[in-house]
Formats: structure tokens, sequence, C-alpha cells
């Protein structure tokens, strides 16, 4: 089982959630987070003040599926569906999940998927 983990723009979460519905990918959690990358954040003016925006606000998905198939196709999905070609789009993680358990019913693992 593998968790991928997507930070994107937050215009862009209704595009990457279709696709991944589309192609059979259902069950995700989405956070509104900030933060910055390469970017290290951008400066706004505000009534004739300019100010700096450390913290820039993005959006946390978080998807766990249960074999690395699944996975390559939610990555090549949220990359092609999250991508606007300019800095800030963001980065998926991917990591390995070793046991899950449904509370309601005790199911294991790519049962409690």
């Amino acid at each position: 089982m593998k968790k991928i983990e997507a930070i994107i723009k937050p215009f862009k979460l209704e595009d990457v959630k279709d696709a991944l519905v589309e192609a059979g990918i259902e069950g995700m959690t989405v956070s509104e987070v900030k933060g910055y990358g390469r970017q290290q954040g951008h400066s706004e003016l505000y009534r004739g003040a300019e100010y700096v925006v450390e913290f820039i606000p993005k959006i946390k998905i978080e998807i766990v599926v249960s074999t690395d198939a699944y996975a390559e196709t939610a990555i090549k999905i949220i990359n092609e569906s999250a991508k606007t070609g300019k800095i800030g789009d963001g980065k998926i993680f991917v990591s390995t999940i070793d046991h899950v358990v449904r509370i309601r019913t005790d199911e294991t693992d790519a049962d409690a998927l």
C-alpha cells in the first residue's frame, strides 16, 4: 500500500479530484495548508502598503492506494491535472503504508481501503 501526499495550488483541486474519480481512485483527505518552497513567499500591495506573504495558501491531498499500479496512476493524474507550468505548482510525496485498520468493521490492510 502507498500513501500519496500532494501539495497543489488551491484552484487546481477540482481538476485533480475529478480526474482521480474518473480513473476510479476514490477517497481522499483534503486540507488547507500554508507553506513555501523555492519561491520563498512573495510581496503584495494592499492599500498602498507593500507587505511580504511568507506562507502561501496551498491544498494538501492525501490518498492511500492498495497497489503500486494505482499509485503510479494517481501520481500521473495529479501531476497532469495540477500542472500550470509556473512556479509553485507543488510537490507529490509517496510513502509506504505498513498497516491499515477500518475502525467500524475491523477490516485490515487492502480490505480497509
